[in-house]
């Protein structure tokens, strides 16, 4: 368990909810505060396939990584591994927001290790997700039909948990985001 004077915010949600987009304009938004900082993920994708601005590794290097403790967070997803790198820990013991995309899979780690952490849980309807995932052309008829699936049974809940519902325009979801951010109880 880590006590630190600032506050980790895991953001997550299904496939297509539009993290990515609320996140890229939260830190346009909140450019040139100190006191808010989003780091890259670490993944093994290759490089430049848009989406996310993500650091490309190899299974090799992210195995060798993970092994040297250089994640404070890291977790396997649809065939691939993320990681959160181990200097937010310095951030937040400088009393730093530090703002992270997550899968759902490592919120409860998370929490033991960062008591007081905020989770944003971003959700759009069914209707909004198929289009969307339908526009960014990844998956298979089928395997959108899994994601929504997924999506309607993907509930997070605690009192250290904030929905934020993106179905409408990009500049409404990331008003209400950054909102979210600046609210400190």
């Amino acid at each position: 368990m880590t006590t630190v004077p600032g506050r980790l915010v895991l953001v997550t949600g299904p496939s297509g909810v539009g993290k990515d987009s609320l996140l890229d304009g939260a830190r346009a938004a909140l450019a040139g505060r100190s006191d808010i900082v989003f780091p890259r993920r670490m993944v093994t994708r290759p490089p430049g396939l848009g989406g996310e601005d993500y650091i490309a590794v190899s299974e090799a290097d992210f195995a060798a990584m993970a092994a040297r403790g250089d994640f404070a967070l890291h977790w396997p997803a649809h065939g691939l591994h993320y990681g959160i790198p181990a200097g937010i820990d310095a951030d937040l013991a400088a009393g730093r927001q530090v703002v992270v995309n997550v899968s759902r899979a490592v919120i409860d780690a998370a929490r033991l290790k960062y008591p007081g952490l905020l989770v944003l849980a971003i959700n759009a309807s069914p209707e909004v997700l198929r289009q969307r995932l339908l526009k960014r052309g990844r998956e298979t008829p089928a395997e959108i039909e899994e994601r929504l699936q997924r999506a309607a049974a993907y509930r997070l809940e605690g009192p250290d948990v904030a929905l934020l519902n993106n179905d409408g325009p990009l500049a409404e979801g990331i008003a209400a985001f950054v909102r979210l951010l600046e609210k400190r109880d």
